[in-house]
């Protein structure tokens, strides 16, 4: 009945390219077109029970926000109570299941999202968060994929992580769950990080909250019908729409609650540690607390760079999906002798990008989430254009009338504090500064002081001594940091990804280190022949 069972070996799901006349970009058009001739009605997964209610909320497509994808239901308190209730009643079954039936579960997942499943996943994702067809195959495809298989690997290699034994006695590490439930709190702007959440702290044993951001509902709803179809009992993860205040006044004021698996805003991150702190005394045992948040993310040129790569990493790396990922650049360093080239190109990339739906293949930028981040990023534009400090570089221009459409931005400050180069957008503005050439070691220590936050950075140059400088002095200015390429697109298993200071926790998703956040170690020590007397050798007498 017991082996010592060796996983499969986990390899990154290979990008699929949608080029015309490929199967699969056949089958995601097609399924694309079925989606938005349906209307769906998604329910709460609580338990075994698909849970709905009368206050419906409207899904649209950012891109096209009078079309209806479908409703959901507005979570209550006390579907929150009964959504922890369902986990902790799964608790006693799932922690029994051998780990190798949890991991077949994960993993079967992974190959429904790679064959049947990957179609409608990626139009999900691409209809209602507004990607195109690549941005939703590297993420809702690829690297969900990912997560799963090599989470599963790391924790077949943790559970063979044991400590010695010496004559006579055997040594075991018994890695237990936590005690009690985790709260999965997941983001609209991945749903491979929506899926992971959850999941990477229920293959450890544990039974999971999970709440989705209201804009991330709709393929929210198709993962959680791949989880099921893979074998996840009901009750280990469950699905719920609350209000973020009514979530955290039952969650965070319940005895069991063990953890909180985050990624979102530093300051909705930074109110969930106060609040769990405050709350300290009320729990059986000392949360979890892991998060990944915000980010200020930089690109630096030194003179020697390649100014053709600078100006690809530029353009790639603050406008793919719109520069709403947390690592996309938002901020750029530019030497002055190299500016005019930059900005040129720059200027021809932003022209030549198409804009407009996800359902046209050829359109590289797409809508951003909502309205409210739609008039926030406006609001930043509006001011730009008003300081004469400011000069608006490409773009500066926005329209709402058919989807949240922020045309891509690039602003050049004089003053290297502007409030465009502190604060976190997370929209398509890049605000770039220009430095004098022989000022790059002070530019890097600016670079450092900027910003609150810590999450991703890259450097240029084709001089080692310049690059080894940047490593040395942002030692701690990102916790993903790129030599010579653009600061987005980690992969699982290659990059963990995360960072310290104001994003997160750096407890690097996608690694054994996130993995043991949702484990408690037991030591066992067993000893075959233990000692009849209390007398040690050393009190003889001679």
């Amino acid at each position: 009945m017991y082996g010592h069972y060796h996983v499969p070996k986990a390899y990154n799901e290979p990008v699929k390219t949608y080029a015309p006349g490929t199967p699969e970009r056949e089958a995601l058009k097609k399924k694309i077109a079925e989606m938005r001739a349906e209307v769906r009605e998604i329910p709460m997964f609580i338990g075994n029970k698909e849970v709905f209610n009368d206050n419906r909320q409207k899904l649209t497509p950012p891109h096209d926000h009078q079309h209806v994808l479908g409703y959901f239901p507005k979570s209550t308190k006390e579907d929150v109570t009964a959504a922890i209730n369902a986990a902790l009643a799964a608790k006693e079954a799932w922690v029994a299941l051998p780990w190798e039936q949890r991991a077949s579960i994960f993993l079967k997942a992974a190959e429904l999202i790679a064959g049947p499943y990957r179609a409608e996943l990626n139009a999900a994702t691409m209809l209602g968060q507004s990607k195109s067809a690549f941005q939703a195959e590297i993420d809702s495809a690829c690297e969900i994929i990912d997560f799963l298989r090599f989470n599963v690997e790391f924790l077949s290699e943790i559970y063979n992580e044991q400590p010695v034994s010496s004559p006579g006695i055997w040594n075991r590490m018994e890695w237990r769950p936590l005690e009690g439930f985790v709260y999965a709190l997941t983001p609209f702007n991945f749903t491979a990080i929506a899926g992971n959440l959850p999941t990477s702290a229920a293959m450890c044993g544990n039974t999971i909250v999970w709440k989705p951001s209201n804009t991330q509902v709709y393929s929210a709803h198709v993962l959680m019908k791949i989880f099921r179809d893979a074998g996840v009992p009901p009750g280990v993860i469950n699905l719920i729409y609350p209000s973020g205040p009514d979530a955290a006044e039952v969650v965070f004021n319940h005895p069991d609650f063990a953890g909180i698996h985050f990624t979102g805003s530093t300051e909705v991150f930074q109110n969930i540690w106060q609040s769990i702190g405050n709350n300290i005394h009320k729990y059986r045992s000392y949360p979890r607390i892991v998060g990944e948040t915000g980010g200020k993310d930089f690109v630096v040129a030194h003179p020697s760079a390649d100014v053709k790569a600078v100006i690809t990493a530029l353009t790639r790396g603050a406008f793919e999906y719109q520069g709403q990922k947390c690592s996309a650049a938002s901020r750029a360093y530019i030497p002055a002798s190299m500016w005019n080239e930059v900005k040129a190109g720059i200027q021809r990339d932003l022209a030549s990008f198409s804009i407009g739906g996800t359902e046209d293949f050829g359109n590289f930028f797409n809508a951003v989430i909502d309205e409210k981040s739609f008039d926030k990023l406006a609001g930043f534009i509006d001011r730009a254009k008003n300081d004469p400090s400011v000069e608006v570089v490409a773009g500066g221009t926005y329209d709402k009338s058919k989807g949240w459409f922020i045309h891509p931005t690039v602003l050049r400050a004089d003053d290297p504090k502007y409030v465009t180069m502190c604060e976190e957008l997370f929209g398509p503005v890049l605000t770039i500064y220009v430095y004098e050439d022989e000022a790059y070691e002070q530019t890097l220590e600016l670079v450092d002081k900027t910003s609150i936050y810590a999450l991703t950075g890259a450097i240029f140059s084709q001089d080692r001594y310049a690059l080894n400088v940047a490593v040395n002095k942002l030692r701690n200015a990102a916790g993903n940091f790129y030599l010579n390429d653009k600061p987005t697109g980690a992969v699982v298993g290659q990059q963990p990804f995360g960072g310290a200071r104001g994003s997160g926790t750096n407890d690097k998703a996608g690694s054994k280190i996130n993995l043991l956040r949702w484990l408690s170690p037991r030591t066992i020590k067993e000893t075959f022949v233990p000692p009849h007397d209390y007398r040690y050798l050393f009190l003889d007498k001679e």
